[in-house]
């Protein structure tokens, strides 16, 4: 089989698996195994075994777990509750202040777990019944949460990061320190975003009555917050901090972070044995689905590039011969494409072995690269039709909020994305500042 043969037939064997419903893990590991067979033959089979186990024994991926825990241990903690009602009368006097709180929390939760899930299904759980109840516009109301939640996958920890990290060779602490900026910026487009609409059309956000803002003294406010926020900033600095003063690295950083939450849930008063079995319980079934993925997608990119479809990518990308921009802005379309379709894991394992070397041959900065991918990578939990943010919003808001609904709610703030982008691409520092000074 020709290479050509090859690209397009595995590609568009993936459309088709994805279209059929079936889990990306095995729509990956199962092209690889028809097309090693009938291209390599049984041999083919010994790389997959090679694969697999490079993946069990890599290291940096054992931190993947540990997040996850951490991640497990902060829901039932219910530190995003305390921050939820504590930003809840902080923004509320103000038009679409409810809103702005979901995003600053999720911007804080995300800080301590990135993990998409939790973040949207919890901030959609506590957020969308008050915002509701106040007569929030149903677009900007969800819109808030799932953009807002997909925040935790770029803000590091994130789990993203670690995996780019693992594909492109290339320091977990660097692209940690490369996203923090970006995830800010991110998150002030949104709010700054929210305030515009709610203050050009107050009906969208309405503030909190003076009655319900004044049943909290300043004293107890300045209490609450302080109760709600000191924690995760702890957090924060002893997962983040340890990793960028060089103390500790990414993996054993992720387990201070797993200690640090265990250590808050007991002093919420939320710890139960029954959490923790659930906790770990979680934990094991998100890190299998990880792994599982990480293997049927390194058995594809094997298949993929032995058999020179990578060079065929390369070479029709390079060839179009719209030079180093032009080049650049052809993989973030595709990287936006690929988004509507498949999981941030699956086109992490199929784009870098093919984009990084075109990438490095432009004389791209590699850590920038890598962090403007993770950008553009926000929008394949917002872009219509297979969003996971969309669907983890829905399964939480009321029968009444029509999906498409959501699905039109997600535009404005995937536009918020690509300014985010844009900044980035136009002020490379953003990116490259903090990991030179780190």
């Amino acid at each position: 089989m020709s290479p050509e043969f090859i690209t397009i037939g595995m590609f568009f064997g993936l459309m088709i698996g994805l279209f059929m419903g079936h889990p990306l893990a095995f729509v990956l590991g199962g092209l690889a195994v028809i097309f090693g067979f009938f291209g390599w033959g049984p041999s083919s089979f010994y790389m997959f075994l090679n694969q697999t186990w490079g993946i069990m024994d890599n290291y940096i991926l054992v931190c993947i777990p540990l997040f996850i825990f951490m991640a497990q241990l902060l829901d039932q903690s219910g530190v995003a509750e305390e921050l939820f009602d504590t930003m809840r009368y902080l923004f509320g006097p103000i038009r679409g202040g409810m809103a702005v709180a979901v995003v600053v929390v999720a911007t804080l939760f995300g800080a301590c777990t990135g993990i998409i899930g939790a973040s949207v299904v919890t901030m959609g759980l506590l957020s969308m019944p008050v915002m509701l109840k106040y007569n929030y516009n149903k677009r900007l109301a969800s819109g808030a949460v799932c953009a807002g939640g997909t925040l935790g996958i770029l803000i590091p920890p994130s789990i993203m990061l670690v995996v780019m990290a693992d594909q492109a060779a290339t320091s977990v602490g660097k692209l940690f320190a490369g996203a923090v900026i970006p995830g800010l910026i991110l998150s002030g487009l949104y709010i700054t975003y929210i305030l515009i609409r709610c203050w050009l059309k107050p009906a969208d956000g309405p503030a909190i009555s003076k009655e319900e803002r004044q049943s909290i003294s300043n004293f107890q406010l300045t209490k609450m917050v302080l109760k709600s926020m000191v924690p995760p900033v702890i957090l924060v600095v002893g997962v983040l901090g340890s990793i960028f003063a060089g103390i500790a690295t990414p993996t054993e950083a992720a387990g201070v972070g797993a200690v640090i939450a265990f250590i808050m849930t007991l002093a919420y008063g939320k710890f139960t044995w029954s959490g923790l079995k659930t906790a770990v319980v979680n934990t094991a079934k998100t890190t299998s689905m990880v792994i599982i993925i990480l293997v049927g997608a390194a058995c594809f990119s094997s298949i993929f590039m032995g058999s020179g479809g990578g060079e065929v990518v390369r070479d029709f990308i390079v060839g179009i011969g719209f030079g180093k921009w032009g080049t650049f802005i052809i993989m973030m379309v595709i990287l936006f494409f690929l988004g509507m379709f498949i999981d941030w894991i699956g086109i992490i394992m199929i784009t870098f072995p093919v984009f990084l070397p075109i990438a490095q041959e432009l004389g791209f900065d590699k850590t920038w690269f890598v962090v403007t991918m993770a950008v553009m990578l926000q929008d394949s939990f917002l872009t219509p039709p297979f969003g996971y943010a969309l669907f983890y919003i829905r399964g939480v808001t009321p029968p009444h909020i029509q999906m498409s609904t959501i699905f039109k709610a997600s535009i404005v703030f995937l536009i918020m994305q690509c300014i985010g982008l844009a900044m980035c691409v136009l002020f490379p520092a953003i990116i490259t500042y903090f990991p030179k000074l780190v």
